[in-house]
Formats: structure tokens, C-alpha cells, sequence
């Protein structure tokens, strides 16, 4: 069946992947691989208790989950993480990537209904919508701590297809840099494409999804 929307994740999408990059900020400081992302976030296969998680859920502020994953490291890997340190090395710009912005911006030009599907916090929320034009390019944004529902979690998937106008998910197409969740929308029969760093790949994966 023809794609007519296709859907995104924001983070390691549109951005370079955080959980690349606080990798290598972990083996920077004697971390064991995965470590650092395992303390951070935990499993992010799942929607689960993780402070991280009901971060992104909206159910405590920015503040309580630095405080909470400061205690759990320290006391559970003998890391004491503070994640505004780690964000703060982050680049300004989130390592955007200018290459699927223009593709998006042909989508739309094509068409072509577009969406965000992101896992977020309210405090970042500003931040990330002035990398760029949101409202020019996306129809519709759903964002976990706006909706009290993260990915991996199919019901936000299904808030997403239900205001698109209930749009058959086989018409739909939604990218991700994060197996789990691609996984999650495949299950509901929508069409998935797996974003890695190769954004060639990605464009080129993306193209032979929307050929005749």
C-alpha cells in the first residue's frame, strides 16, 4: 500500500545519537561499556520506572531525575553520574543533521503528511524545537512527557495514527534510531525503517519506501 505519512523520531534522527555520545563520555571516565547509558537511562527497550523514564513520561521534573540517577549510580554502580554535566558536552546544535531536515522539507513540498513520535522532556522542549522549523515541517507532534506515554509503549503509536485521522498504519512509515521501538511500530503494522549514522543509507532506505 502507498505511504502517506511518514512519521520520525527526533533524537538520533534529526540529531546525532546521545547514547553514542555519553558512550564514549563513559569510557572517559573507567566506565564499563554501556555503563554510563545503563545508569542514565536504563533499559530503554521498555517503559519502565526508571527515573529516566518518568522524566520522559512528564511524572517528575528535570531536577528529581538528576537527583535520583545521581543516587542510583552511586549506589548501585558506584557512579555518582550528573547528567547536566554530561549534557553540557553535548554539541549546541545536537550534531543536526541538515541532510533529512531538507528531505522532510521535500516531503511536505511532495505532499506527504509528516509527524514526530518523540520521547522528550519538558525541559528540553524549547531547546530542541529551535534546531528546527517544527511547526513548518511536521503536521503533528506527540511527545512522551505531553502524553504521559513513551516509546516503546505501542499506545503512542496509536494516539499518533488517531490524529492523523485514524490513518491505516500500512499507509504510514515511521523511522528510528532505536531497535526496540521500530520494533513497537512494526507490530502494529506499520512500515519501519532502522536509522543508523550512515544518513545516505537512511535517505536511500526512505526513497525506496516512497518509489511508485
Amino acid at each position: 500500500m502507498a505511504i502517506r505519512t511518514v512519521m520520525f523520531d527526533f533524537g538520533g534522527v534529526f540529531t546525532a545519537s546521545p547514547f553514542t555520545a555519553f558512550e564514549a563520555m563513559g569510557a572517559e571516565l573507567g566506565a564499563k561499556p554501556g555503563q554510563v547509558n545503563e545508569i542514565i537511562f536504563g533499559s530503554y527497550a521498555i517503559d519502565g520506572d526508571h527515573p529516566w523514564h518518568r522524566l520522559e513520561r512528564g511524572e517528575i521534573s528535570l531536577e528529581q531525575a538528576r537527583t535520583l540517577i545521581m543516587q542510583q549510580g552511586e549506589r548501585d554502580h558506584g557512579i555518582a553520574l550528573d547528567i547536566y554535566q554530561l549534557f553540557s558536552k553535548m554539541p549546541r546544535d545536537g550534531g543536526l543533521r541538515h541532510v533529512l531536515v531538507e528531505r522532510v522539507a521535500q516531503l511536505k513540498a511532495d505532499g506527504y503528511a509528516t509527524a514526530i513520535i518523540t520521547n522528550n522532556v519538558k525541559e528540553f522542549s524549547d531547546g530542541w524545537r529551535s534546531l528546527l522549523p517544527v511547526d513548518e515541517l511536521f503536521d503533528l507532534v506527540v511527545d512522551s512527557c505531553m502524553e504521559g506515554v513513551r516509546k516503546p509503549n505501542s499506545e503512542i503509536f496509536k494516539i499518533a495514527l488517531s490524529r492523523l485521522g485514524d490513518i491505516d498504519p500500512e499507509h504510514t512509515l515511521f523511522l528510528d534510531d532505536y531497535e526496540a521501538n521500530v520494533k513497537a511500530a512494526a507490530n502494529l503494522g506499520i512500515n519501519t525503517v532502522h536509522v543508523t549514522e550512515n544518513m545516505d543509507k537512511v535517505i536511500a532506505d526512505l526513497n525506496r519506501w516512497l518509489t511508485p
